[in-house]
């Protein structure tokens, strides 16, 4: 792509987070995106077809440099320690995008879209592994999903209280004690 347009690009994609940030998504125009782009509004529309092309533009390339940076084409599940560990190291870095992502009224597409990730991920893990016949698959995967993605948003929307380290060690502590709590009750029936 032309440096020009990717430029061009970028800057509208910035523009348009510096208003999420500031504004609610649904009162934000093409005109204000164009004006804090410093483009005019045809240009806005040579890239984007409106303001939710937009959206979903920045998400899905925000949560694709996601996927490319925090795991390898080998490990493209958040399952391993290290994996989670690039992911919270990652959300970290980038903590302005998703808080604006998930603080905005906006923020239930972005979850939305973040979760279908996190299922994708977790069912190509549990095919992997031989998952357990005696637990609900559906269950367990909405249980993981909603710890998981409950747990991201929490940390960015309280402006990372604890270290990326701390909170993959915590979480994975929990995911080690839900298995061993399984194993300990079924010893005492």
């Amino acid at each position: 792509m032309d440096r020009r347009i990717q430029k061009s690009r970028q800057a509208i994609m910035d523009a348009f987070m510096k208003l999420m940030s500031e504004k609610d998504f649904e009162s934000i125009t093409i005109n204000q995106i164009a004006e804090e782009a410093n483009v005019n509004r045809g240009t806005v529309y040579l890239h984007f077809t409106d303001k939710y092309d937009l959206r979903d533009q920045c998400m899905e390339a925000h949560l694709n440099q996601l996927l490319r940076s925090c795991m390898p084409e080998e490990d493209r599940v958040f399952t391993s320690k290290t994996a989670l560990l690039r992911t919270f190291e990652h959300l970290e870095q980038h903590a302005s995008f998703y808080n604006v992502m998930l603080t905005s009224k906006g923020s239930v597409v972005f979850r939305h879209r973040m979760e279908t990730m996190l299922q994708q991920s977790l069912n190509e893990h549990l095919d992997s592994i031989g998952f357990d016949p005696e637990l609900n698959r559906e269950i367990t995967v909405q249980f993981l999903i909603s710890a998981g993605a409950g747990l991201l948003e929490w940390w960015i929307t309280r402006s990372i209280p604890y270290p990326a380290a701390v909170m993959v060690e915590q979480f994975w502590r929990l995911l080690e004690r839900l298995q061993l709590q399984s194993a300990q009750s079924d010893e005492d029936e």
